[in-house]
């Protein structure tokens, strides 16, 4: 290619340029012959190309043509919708839109649905189970399924159903609650994954589920955005119209004006979720219908508020967004379900063992279980009437409570520890007891030996610990990772650290002498590395509290504490000064030997006023005993020589050099104080150290 044609069609035809442009010019012509797809290709690399590329555009046809050819046969009578799944469950109460529009959305279109979840506890209980239940249904139908955590809505609280507006918390604590129920959403998910298994369900591509927190769009999103997006169009009479808010107004104690905004901000996170993953359906507690109302509305008016024609999203009823409430759940007595004398049932097995949650399930009423059954279990329906028609044979057996508890249990904390939580209840109150039975029991509750089984989401240690201040004083990491059990040893931390093993809970892509922390209504983590002690610091969230974690489950809420308190409450750290083996063992020692010092000190003093200081033969009672003695010790050592070859393999002593070194010595000097006592028992009235010999 010559020159003159590379650079034709520039403004100055006699233009001259070097062979470095020259050549980047004819790069470029060459590039502009290429067909789109062929640059589209060269562009794309990696997972870019995956996405994108044919590979990826065919999945999406394939999942397509799979969700047409399901519609066909739901439409022939030969599969089952998933809102009529719904309906014959009883998950329904309220909807916002109308049934027959929302059955045959649900058929047509592969949409998104969500459940948010406010952190103003740090845990979830059963209540929360409902909402998720219907979530979880259509997860497992390849629909894409959302928990969203609340943590900036939380900040402000959800004013509905209240006459009082809710105590103030404190931003440092509603983190630490989104940090917990981020971690036991994760578990959920994962049980939710077992339990489609169980049930045959098989995992296609199209399946997508996901844990949010919209504090990641809230912290970034302007206020002026908002007010002209939604706020222009929003009027404030259908707002003040609405029950709750006219309850709180006329017999409560006001609404401030950030709680009459709570039902804005749920509504922005459905927009912002429908735009970025395409979530049109939105799943609420009984007293959520009219924030889900509001949000419809406002959904729709920040839609048409898009300034730019070529970006307006598409209306109607495949786009317009629905909703439905779960009913409010009560036993037949009429108490809230999810309480037990005044008290919620968490989700959490640390504030609610499962023993205890399976108790729970298994005291419910004859005539409740059954409705149970099809709201918290997979279970397909021909089976619940099987196992009612068992039940009913016999309701002593309780056959149907235990099948329910059974399932609670599998899906909040994994089939595992529902077998072990079932075994250990029936050893506990059963008719027929053996005495295997409850040893069996008994040793479920002690739970499995600390490094024998790899940290899962459901066998994940407790989250919640207390460390003094002066070890985040100190500000070195390796020590803190020790303490916080995330380790074995304080050398172990300093290699996690150096090759980067665990994460801190602070703001992702800052150096540590900069970071500003995680931030408060969002859960980030950032890799642990060994930065100056100083530096540590910077992590401690509202100087209350450190977030720590080691692979994908194991994860540390550390709360600080004063070392008045830490020291009043008589507990011990590991690595804690003055407190480890070695030292224990060298102070034992230390007093062993002042011990048998002052023995000597006495004896020899005794000797100095009166007794003779001279040797004093063994008499021959003392001798044929202490042969004895000698014979046995021998005797035990050779039967340990022989027993050496009987084909068992030995394993060396698995403690440090340093601690066996100091338990030989602790040994030594219990035996010379041994031999001590029995020499000066053996000298009868002679009153002298005289010394024994043969």
């Amino acid at each position: 290619m010559s020159l003159p044609a590379v650079v034709r069609g520039w403004p100055s035809p006699g233009a001259e340029i070097c062979r470095r442009c020259a050549r980047q010019l004819i790069l470029t012509q060459q590039w502009r012959r290429q067909p789109v797809q062929a640059q589209q290709r060269r562009q794309m690399t990696g997972k870019a190309f995956a996405k994108y590329g044919p590979k990826y555009t065919a999945k999406i046809k394939e999942a397509d043509d799979e969700w047409k050819e399901r519609a066909l046969k739901i439409k022939a009578g030969e599969a089952k919708a998933m809102w009529d799944v719904f309906e014959e469950r009883g998950y329904v109460k309220d909807v916002v839109g109308t049934r027959e529009d929302i059955r045959k959305l649900l058929t047509e279109k592969r949409i998104g649905a969500y459940v948010g979840i406010d952190p103003t506890a740090p845990s979830l209980h059963v209540g929360h189970l409902l909402p998720l239940m219907p979530l979880f249904w259509m997860y497992m139908n390849g629909y894409r399924a959302v928990t969203l955590i609340g943590g900036a809505t939380a900040k402000i609280g959800d004013p509905t159903d209240r006459l009082k507006s809710r105590d103030e918390v404190k931003n440092a604590v509603v983190a630490m609650n989104m940090v917990k129920i981020h971690f036991q959403l994760k578990k959920l998910w994962a049980n939710v994954e077992e339990q489609a298994r169980r049930y045959g369900y098989v995992k296609t591509w199209a399946w997508r589920r996901g844990v949010l927190q919209n504090g990641h769009w809230w912290n970034k999103l302007p206020l002026l955005e908002v007010l002209q997006r939604l706020g222009a169009g929003l009027r404030i009479g259908p707002m003040l119209s609405r029950d709750s808010v006219k309850r709180k107004l006329t017999q409560g104690d006001g609404m401030s004006f950030a709680e009459f905004t709570y039902p804005l901000m749920q509504a922005w996170d459905w927009w912002h979720m429908y735009v970025q993953q395409g979530v049109q359906m939105q799943i609420g507690g009984s007293d959520q219908y009219g924030n889900i109302v509001t949000g419809a509305d406002a959904f729709k008016i920040i839609r048409a508020s898009e300034p730019n024609p070529a970006q307006q999203l598409p209306s109607g009823l495949m786009h317009d967004p629905v909703g439905f409430t779960v009913p409010l759940l009560t036993d037949s007595a009429g108490a809230k379900f999810g309480k037990s004398a005044g008290n919620a049932i968490w989700l959490d097995k640390f504030q609610t063992a499962s023993f205890d949650l399976y108790g729970y399930f298994v005291r419910r009423p004859d005539a409740d279980v059954e409705h149970l059954l099809r709201l918290f279990t997979f279970m397909p329906l021909e089976h619940i009437t099987g196992i009612m028609a068992e039940h009913t044979a016999d309701p002593s057996k309780r056959v149907a409570q235990h099948a329910l508890a059974y399932e609670v249990v599998a899906l909040v904390h994994g089939t595992a520890e529902a077998n072990e939580t079932r075994d250990r209840h029936l050893a506990t109150y059963g008719k027929k007891q053996d005495g295997a039975s409850l040893e069996a029991a008994a040793a479920g509750q002690g739970g499995a030996p600390d490094g024998i089984h790899p940290v899962t989401l459901n066998t994940a240690p407790k989250a919640d610990i207390q460390l003094p201040r002066s070890l985040f004083e100190a500000g070195k990491v390796a020590r803190i990772l020790y303490a916080a059990g995330l380790v074995g040893s304080v050398s172990e931390g300093n290699r996690v650290a150096i090759q980067k093993g665990a994460y801190v809970g602070a703001s992702p892509g800052q150096a540590a002498h900069v970071n500003k922390g995680m931030p408060l209504t969002q859960l980030d983590f950032t890799p642990v590395h060994l930065w100056y002690p100083e530096d540590t610091k910077n992590f401690i969230i509202d100087d209350k509290y450190m977030v720590l974690r080691r692979g994908q489950h194991n994860l540390r809420v550390i709360e600080i504490v004063s070392d008045e308190e830490w020291a009043e409450s008589g507990r011990t750290y590991p690595g804690q000064p003055y407190t480890g083996k070695v030292r224990q063992l060298r102070e034992q020692l230390k007093s062993l030997r002042e011990d048998l010092a002052e023995d000597e000190q006495k004896t020899a003093s005794k000797a100095g006023h009166g007794g003779k200081n001279k040797d004093r033969r063994l008499t021959g009672t003392e001798k044929q005993a202490f042969m004895a003695a000698f014979e046995a010790d021998g005797a035990d050592g050779a039967d340990g020589a022989d027993g050496a070859d009987d084909g068992r393999l030995v394993f060396p002593d698995e403690k440090p050099a340093q601690v066996r070194s100091l338990e030989a010595d602790i040994k030594r000097e219990r035996a010379r104080q041994s031999e001590k006592a029995r020499r000066n028992g053996g000298n009868g009235g002679n009153g002298g150290n005289d010394t024994a010999s043969f």
